[in-house]
């Protein structure tokens, strides 16, 4: 998967070390680049919207619960 392309992903959103994680069903994780509110989000099942921006980086656009 190449830069820049479009992801609609769904998983439990944790803390990172710089960037929260998104773990999503298969055991991967995703670091998320996220401006909007999103520690109330913590521990919880999350659907976002976004673009990749790096090799596990994900640039987001929308974060919903799911």
């Amino acid at each position: 998967m190449p830069r820049g392309t479009r992801h609609e992903l769904t998983g439990l959103l944790l803390e990172g070390d710089f960037y929260p994680v998104l773990r999503v069903a298969d055991g991967g994780e995703w670091r998320l680049e996220i401006t909007k509110a999103w520690r109330p989000l913590l521990g919880k099942r999350v659907a976002i919207i976004g673009v990749r921006d790096g090799f596990d980086l994900i640039a987001v656009e929308r974060i919903t619960l799911a």
